[in-house]
């Protein structure tokens, strides 16, 4: 190698370098739109590290807006990854049948959640809105994570799907009408949450109907386990059915939120994710998936 060579090679490693680390400046926000995009977090690393896959090869000297310019590569990584699943449904809510596919939560202990988890729930009003948002079909997903989640402009949002900016507008208008009435805005009294949760335990463990029904909305969804249930005495009725694993769970944050793991043998068995409206439990959507159980990290919550 001349020597002549060597400030050319420092040079390209300090640039590669420098890349980097402004991506790294990124990362987390660009993992927040994912896991919103996607509702895995696991897949939500795979579309981050495509993005910069995508940043190492392509000229980033050109790139005026490196923060836009990432968004719109992780939006358009997972609107293919969207597309590509097989299984998904794309009706409403009410019009699907069986309940939609239930994503992955980000679980922590009581005690609080790490910097990461905080940045990844800064946004989320819970479990229930990664619900609603996999009855969208993708491109009103995407309209509406990066909108009004994320505020980026429908001029931006546009190409990405393939659409007018008029029309990605609407996309996101449909999305916001499923999300208000799938996932309404929890009270923002954590505390008293936490207690509406641990009563529900309660109620369960001891087998007070009554008392369970109390904690519950009238019109209290439960979602998951292979089906929908409406109404506080239909759910009251399917939670005492699986009074028997109540000893088994244990309180968490679910997204934020309170909520319940089952753990058995040190392997995690169920999530229990509660939306608290008004003062009462309006919402709750169960994982009792075992694949995507085992993505989850059981030592959060032991």
């Amino acid at each position: 190698m001349r020597d002549s060579q060597l400030p050319e090679d420092a040079s390209r490693e300090s640039d590669s370098e420098l890349l980097a680390a402004r991506f790294e400046s990124h990362r987390r926000r660009l993992r927040s739109v994912a896991y919103r995009m996607l509702g895995s977090l696991s897949e939500a690393d795979d579309a981050v590290q495509e993005a910069w896959i995508k940043l190492s090869r392509a000229d980033a000297g050109r790139v005026e807006d490196l923060g836009a310019w990432l968004t719109t590569v992780v939006g358009r990584v997972c609107l293919d990854m969207l597309r590509s699943r097989r299984t998904r449904r794309e009706e409403p809510l009410e019009d699907a049948g069986p309940p939609p596919r239930m994503p992955q939560p980000v679980l922590a202990p009581v005690s609080g959640t790490d910097p990461e988890q905080q940045a990844m729930l800064a946004d989320s009003v819970g479990l229930a809105l990664l619900v609603v948002l996999e009855t969208l079909t993708p491109a009103e997903r995407l309209a509406f994570v990066l909108h009004d989640l994320f505020a980026v402009p429908f001029e931006e949002i546009a190409p990405i799907v393939g659409r007018t900016t008029a029309a990605s507008r609407q996309l996101a208008s449909r999305a916001r009408r499923r999300v208000r009435g799938g996932a309404p805005a929890p009270d923002a009294d954590l505390a008293r949450q936490r207690e509406l949760v641990d009563a529900f335990l309660a109620a369960v463990r001891e087998g007070d109907f009554e008392a369970l029904v109390a904690v519950l909305d009238p019109d209290v969804v439960s979602r998951g386990a292979g089906r929908v249930r409406a109404g506080a005495k239909a759910v009251a009725s399917g939670a005492s059915a699986f009074a028997h694993l109540a000893h088994l769970a244990r309180p968490a944050l679910v997204d934020g939120a309170p909520g319940l793991v089952v753990v058995s043998e040190e392997r995690l068995t169920g999530v229990l994710a509660f939306t608290v409206v008004r003062g009462r439990i309006a919402v709750i959507d169960i994982l009792d998936d075992p694949e995507r159980l085992a993505g989850l990290d059981v030592d959060l919550v032991l």
